[in-house]
């Protein structure tokens, strides 16, 4: 059920490789799954971390940020799981318990991107409206953790004339890495040769209790109007 629509729809849950031969036939070049399961799609089990750039940001920048980001997500304690978007950017996938809403999740993602914008707030804005955004920095994107937004899955093909892959990469590598090396025909071989560095995701969840209480300290509201929190602006 879209609340926001006031309809309802069938979505293919991707769970062996006919499903995604199925949707292949059906014209998909990108998967973008929710960060829930089927079995209770209203209690998140994966917090995401979007570095979006500015127009004007080069990947140098988001190469910094990224270096912030798994600072604080070792400080609490969390293994974030880096990967390329398949375009300009990187996403961070933490494993989380699924026993808060998507509000919550929200909020939480929203306190740790202002830490990270405390560390580098020369790089790093959490201001959601664009035109108020430097145009160099980098946008990191709670609101990805809202319902009914997805992001593009570890190893989706991206719809763009270079192909690009969204690829999961170790943190070690991050400073000799450009976007473009991730392609369809790239990565295959990049695969067999380190295997899946997302592996070990399933093994692992975490608490967002201390970033609800850095959302506490930051006055962060759990839901606002147009999803837009106190702090946004």
């Amino acid at each position: 059920y879209f609340p926001r629509y006031g309809r309802t729809a069938d979505e293919l849950c991707v769970t062996e490789l006919a499903s995604v031969i199925w949707a292949v036939q059906m014209s998909t070049v990108e998967f973008h799954p929710w960060n829930s399961r089927r079995s209770d799609p209203e209690s998140p089990d994966e917090w995401r971390i979007d570095l979006d750039p500015m127009p004007d940001c080069d990947f140098a920048r988001i190469r910094r940020v990224a270096h912030v980001v798994h600072e604080v997500l070792d400080e609490l304690g969390m293994r974030g799981f880096p990967k390329t978007s398949g375009g300009r950017g990187m996403h961070v996938y933490v494993r989380i318990a699924p026993e808060w809403g998507f509000p919550q999740v929200r909020r939480a993602a929203l306190a740790f991107a202002h830490e990270v914008e405390r560390r580098a707030p020369k790089d790093v804005t959490t201001t959601w409206w664009r035109k108020d955004r430097d145009p160099a920095a980098v946008f990191v994107d709670y609101n990805q953790n809202t319902r009914d937004h997805t992001m593009a899955a570890a190893y989706s093909v991206r719809g763009n004339q270079r192909a690009t892959v969204s690829t999961p990469v170790r943190w070690e590598e991050i400073d000799d890495i450009e976007p473009d090396d991730f392609t369809i025909a790239t990565v295959p071989a990049r695969f067999a040769e380190l295997g899946d560095l997302h592996e070990e995701i399933d093994d692992i969840e975490h608490r967002i209790d201390t970033l609800l209480e850095w959302a506490d300290r930051d006055d962060i509201a759990e839901e606002a109007e147009d999803g837009v929190a106190d702090l946004d602006r």
